[in-house]
């Protein structure tokens, strides 16, 4: 399993106070860079690209990076995709970072985090 580097870039006029983060074209069992994430208020997460039987899950970790568990969305749904779509992220963790697993797919993940203190 590969770590996939992200691109950063703050949203324009947010005044600092949003970002987008991007993993393009995430090869199969690839994991993708960790971001830290406490300072942040609100957190959406946008799935799309070629997914060819592939699952993204997205994963939260408080201790560091050691443990990683799959966060939720608002109706305590698994973050997990299997085709294109938009979901807000429930919690808030120290690290977060999408792993896609099965399939043939290379999807892109972006991560929009709003609200920085």
């Amino acid at each position: 399993m590969a770590l996939v580097a992200f691109t950063a870039a703050e949203l324009p006029g947010t005044m600092g106070r949003a970002s987008r983060i991007t993993w393009a074209a995430m090869p199969v069992n690839d994991t993708g860079s960790p971001v830290p994430n406490a300072s942040y208020s609100d957190r959406s997460v946008q799935v799309t690209g070629t997914f060819g039987g592939s699952t993204v899950t997205i994963q939260g970790s408080n201790d560091g990076g050691t443990t990683w568990a799959t966060l939720n969305d608002s109706a305590g749904v698994a973050l997990t995709f299997t085709s294109a779509g938009l979901r807000e992220i429930l919690q808030v963790t120290g690290l977060i970072r999408p792993i896609v697993t099965g399939g043939s797919g290379t999807p892109n993940i972006i991560l929009l985090i709003i609200g920085k203190q």
